[in-house]
């Protein structure tokens, strides 16, 4: 009896096999959704916006923005989760709905590994670590030496308890053993005008929002979050050159509904990598503070597994309760 089972369960994968190969092949024939977990005119919507219009030039397919924002991203996480799939149901993911509420949440309406197949990361979205110049460190080690010096004393602005820019404090200080005090903010404007006025001595603060005062002398920047350098400020050096282990990567990626077929999962990244390589759509990315990535769904897979380990320990140092 199993092994009329096993022969039949073999016989159905193998009959499925062409299908699977057609349905990629003629892939896409009608519309494709791809749901936003965020407000119009996020972040997150401005690199939705840029695939889609690349996937339609290339495809001829409409890409419809479906923007579901709400509950930290659980509406619209969980409302791709459900989808067909089929490869017409798309999520627009960040290391937030996918990593970070995890670890912030009790129970998500979702869960980020089982309910999703990942399809590539697009794009890496670190921070910088900016201070005053006239701030006495002048380098990583220098700050970090100066907050020994000074426990509690260096105050640290983010954009909310929870975010990326609070758990990069939190992660520098695990890291380097020392203690800072964190001062939220409801915005990043706030933030650099505390920053000037000498009323926080660091932040963690998107890239392409201090840009300009970095190149007017005003702020100075440390060290950026990625693992590596970033191609937007090429000479500052990575907070990982000084502190090993450290990275803090608010990425966004592409991700489809659990058991959308392997072959169009392959087709919608090879589609969107050759999208970010497009000129216009890179040097828009670059004028964002965003590092192109356009990897395997493999890779971008293994990538969410370990994020989901790094942030653990970070998460629970910051005791934040749901």
């Amino acid at each position: 009896m199993k092994a009329f089972i096993l022969r039949r369960s073999l016989l159905a994968m193998l009959l499925a096999l062409p299908f699977a190969a057609v349905q990629a092949q003629n892939f896409p024939e009608r519309p494709i959704r791809l749901i936003i977990p965020f407000a119009p005119a996020s972040g997150t919507d401005l690199i939705a916006r840029a695939i889609a219009k690349g996937v339609t030039e290339g495809t001829g397919a409409a890409v419809i923005i479906d923007n579901r924002p709400g509950g930290e991203g659980f509406l619209g996480s969980q409302g791709a989760a459900r989808g067909a799939p089929d490869g017409y149901t798309l999520l627009m993911a960040g290391s937030s709905t996918q990593v970070v509420n995890v670890h912030l949440f009790k129970k998500l309406p979702y869960d980020p590994i089982k309910d999703f197949e990942p399809i590539t990361q697009l794009v890496s979205s670190g921070t910088v670590l900016v201070v005053r110049t006239d701030f006495p460190p002048k380098t990583l080690a220098e700050l970090m030496a100066y907050a020994k010096a000074h426990p509690g004393k260096v105050a640290y602005g983010s954009v909310g308890v929870g975010s990326t820019t609070h758990l990069a404090g939190v992660m520098l200080s695990q890291l380097g053993h020392v203690e800072m005090t964190h001062v939220p903010y409801r915005g990043s404007a706030q933030i650099n005008t505390d920053l000037l006025a000498g009323q926080i001595q660091m932040a963690f603060v998107n890239i392409a929002g201090v840009v300009p005062l970095i190149k007017d002398g005003q702020l100075r920047a440390l060290a950026v979050s990625t693992l590596k350098r970033t191609s937007v400020l090429p000479d500052v050096p990575a907070v990982a050159e000084t502190m090993p282990g450290f990275e803090v990567n608010s990425w966004y990626g592409l991700m489809a509904p659990a058991h959308t077929p392997a072959a169009i999962v392959h087709k919608l990244q090879s589609e969107t990598a050759a999208i970010l390589k497009m000129p216009e759509v890179a040097a828009r990315m670059r004028e964002n503070g965003l590092d192109i990535e356009g990897t395997t769904p493999e890779a971008y897979g293994q990538k969410i597994k370990e994020d989901l380990v790094r942030w653990a320990a970070t998460v629970k140092a910051a005791g934040i309760k749901e």
